[in-house]
């Protein structure tokens, strides 16, 4: 069996799959921090009972741990189906959260995303400790 690239990643400007984590650069020892996680910032991406974003998590590794920390998890459940059908109810989810947590260390916010046509999407983005 060939390897794929089964976690894929592109400029969220030019994909629309992509999670984009938008965070401080730099935040403040101890100190809670809001992350916000949206998926289609730049290029909206459909959200249809046929073609929808399901999920997205979003992940921090502080420097020097064997492990990234999971922040939260967002499930993303009304996509217009109803017992008439798809795309038959006025109810759509938006792929977007607000994350807040604190560290005291500098480190990596990883989030992924999952498209249930076009498979799993990631973005990270570093943060310093002042």
């Amino acid at each position: 069996m060939a390897d794929k690239n089964w976690l894929q990643t592109d400029d969220w400007k030019n994909e629309k799959h992509v999670p984009v984590i938008e965070a401080p650069d730099k935040v403040k020892k101890g100190e809670v921090f809001h992350v916000k996680v949206q998926v289609g910032k730049e290029i909206s991406h459909p959200n249809t009972t046929a073609h929808h974003i399901k999920w997205m998590d979003l992940f921090f590794w502080p420097e020097g741990e064997k492990f990234p920390y999971e922040i939260g998890y967002m499930s993303f459940d009304a996509h217009g189906a109803s017992v008439k059908g798809a795309d038959t109810s006025t109810v759509y989810c938006d792929p977007y959260g607000v994350f807040a947590f604190k560290t005291d260390k500098p480190g990596k916010l990883m989030s992924t995303s999952y498209c249930n046509i076009h498979g799993l999407w990631k973005h990270e983005k570093k943060i310093e400790v002042k």
